[in-house]
């Protein structure tokens, strides 16, 4: 059936609906409300449900009549059920934005819509920031699952749009339901990607693209950081005050990756008892010991190991540096630290 000024007509996907008044262009028709309220409406979204009586009245009376007939009523359409689901007892509810000519995309002004995903009935009021208080822009009440027209507004609106705030309070109808808080969500709009196309993208909600914001998503509502830079530096400014009363601690010296590795080779730090050994057995368990101790550091660069090997009579510092000039060419040696070690241990640095 097509749409006339005068048609009663019921919304489809929001709650409502009027008597025709004029077309907007060729998709679009204004609705005024019971409150005489004029809203736009895409026509598509429209179901007819009454004609005007004054039409209907007119149309049917013949050019001489004897007698005027009152026209029957037509009866008001029952309200449809509300289909609940499992998913929708959580809340998720969405405030979107559509170009209202995408095809002037760039001339185009925007409509915005108010997305409850859920089995509950919502109190909203959609609200705007300016000059340090809120404005209320859209108010009212929007049915389980349905999105409802909040706004239609230009380019040169979105200055206003930066900060909006969403109020919600949730209920069910005639029924039990589980206590929902009530929810109050500000956000900050990017204003620039409404001058970007492919910031619109598809969604579940309307057939056209749609720039979406997600104000509650399962019953969590959406927090963004709102931090004036007066108030981050108010901040800054107690925490140093705070730094400056906390005692503070004594930096450490900070240790090195490879910290220096003692080797005693004393005889009798290697073994219990010598007994049986002659000295040549000791010297050769001792230079043992110190091969031992190299190989298994040879990957570590940079190591650096003291052998302490005493005075003595000089026999197994002198076996320690034939060793290290023949077979450890590549290392570094020298005389460790006289005063930690006295004159009685080499330092072989791994290379």
């Amino acid at each position: 059936m097509s749409i006339k000024v005068g048609d009663k007509v019921r919304f489809l996907n929001a709650v409502g609906g009027g008597i025709v008044r004029s077309f907007r262009g060729k998709d679009q028709v204004m609705v005024e409300d019971e409150d005489g309220f004029e809203v736009p409406a895409l026509i598509r979204e429209c179901v007819v449900v009454g004609e005007n009586p004054a039409q209907v009245h007119s149309k049917n009376q013949p050019k001489i009549q004897a007698q005027v007939e009152t026209p029957k009523a037509k009866p008001e359409p029952k309200e449809l059920p509300i289909i609940e689901t499992p998913e929708g007892e959580r809340l998720n509810v969405s405030l979107a934005f559509l170009p209202v000519d995408p095809k002037a995309f760039t001339q185009s002004g925007y409509e915005a819509y108010l997305v409850n995903d859920s089995n509950y009935f919502l109190f909203y009021n959609y609200m705007n920031r300016q000059h340090n208080s809120w404005y209320s822009r859209a108010n009212g009440t929007i049915e389980p699952n349905t999105r409802i027209f909040l706004e239609e507004f230009q380019k040169e609106d979105l200055n206003e749009l930066e900060r909006v705030c969403i109020q919600l309070i949730a209920f069910k109808k005639d029924k039990p339901y589980a206590l929902k808080n009530a929810i109050s969500v500000e956000l900050r709009l990017d204003t620039v990607k409404f001058y970007k196309i492919h910031c619109f993208t598809t969604n579940d909600f309307f057939d056209e693209d749609a720039l979406v914001y997600p104000v509650v998503r399962n019953d969590l509502p959406e927090r963004e950081l709102l931090v004036s830079a007066a108030e981050l530096q108010e901040a800054m400014q107690q925490k140093a005050k705070a730094d400056r009363r906390t005692p503070q601690p004594t930096p450490k010296k900070k240790q090195s990756d490879n910290p220096i590795l003692e080797v005693d080779l004393h005889i009798n730090q290697l073994l219990d008892t010598t007994a049986g050994m002659s000295n040549a057995d000791m010297l050769n368990y001792q230079l043992e010991k110190f091969h031992e101790v190299l190989k298994a550091n040879a990957a570590r660069k940079g190591q650096k190991i003291v052998f302490i090997h005493g005075k003595g009579d000089g026999i197994l510092r002198k076996a320690i540096e034939t060793e290290l000039k023949t077979k450890y060419k590549s290392y570094n040696y020298q005389d460790a630290s006289f005063r930690e070690y006295g004159f009685g241990a080499t330092m072989v640095t791994i290379k």
